[in-house]
């Protein structure tokens, strides 16, 4: 077996708060993110490059398996390529809504008012797509496994909806299953595969979202003891 020694390491020295700022400062964050909405009503307005750049690098400060970071952020402003990805969704999606989709499915996204039309993704100023490594290519084209594929980009997700909600932008998260088309659309490598399309900008001024309400914590929490 091939010893690979101890890993190296470096000095890691948060800072300490005391309970006080910690309750202020998870108080603060729970407001802000209480206040995320999935959006389908874009403003055309463009979003500064560097603030999805940013936004982009905090999703990667995400954990993943064995620190693999299997995932590539693909941004899409381009509005002839929008609009050619928005033409492959609403053919996966009519076919969705008209036969794929179980009844139960439908009734449950009734109340979201949702259907086959995707005009956001072209009114979107920029589009997110997110694709999760199934695998390493190597140079000499050989494979190498990653770990907790799923877990890992679906976490990076996580953070990447945060800060952009953080940078005041809105966001939804689009899967018009089967995906595959974003992999040919955007000519990614054959170990990528499309996890999540995210359209991203400012909301328009008669923006509007379904009047829902969240779980309270006692649904969501449990304690033990």
């Amino acid at each position: 077996m091939q010893n690979t020694g101890s890993p190296k390491t470096i000095a890691y020295r948060p800072d300490r708060t005391d309970a006080a700022t910690s309750m202020q400062r998870s108080t603060q964050f729970l407001e802000l993110m209480d206040g995320r909405r999935s959006v389908r009503h874009f403003s055309s307005e463009p979003v500064p490059q560097e603030v999805i750049d940013t936004v982009v690098r905090t999703a990667s400060t995400a954990p993943s398996g064995a620190h693999k970071q299997p995932w590539t952020f693909c941004v899409v402003t381009d509005p002839k390529l929008k609009h050619q990805i928005r033409e492959a969704a609403e053919e996966e999606e009519r076919e969705n809504y008209n036969g794929r989709m179980p009844k139960e499915w439908l009734e449950d996204l009734a109340p979201l008012g949702t259907d086959a039309d995707k005009e956001f993704l072209d009114i979107a100023p920029c589009l997110i797509v997110v694709f999760k490594h199934a695998h390493e290519l190597k140079p000499d084209g050989s494979r190498r496994k990653n770990y907790y594929v799923e877990e890992s980009v679906g976490i990076a997700c996580g953070f990447l909806l945060a800060a952009l909600r953080n940078a005041g932008l809105v966001a939804l998260t689009h899967t018009p299953s089967p995906m595959n088309f974003l992999a040919r659309l955007l000519q990614r490598p054959e170990n990528e595969r499309a996890y999540l399309l995210i359209p991203v900008g400012f909301p328009a001024e008669n923006c509007e979202v379904p009047d829902l309400r969240r779980k309270p914590l006692d649904e969501v929490l449990v304690r033990y003891p």
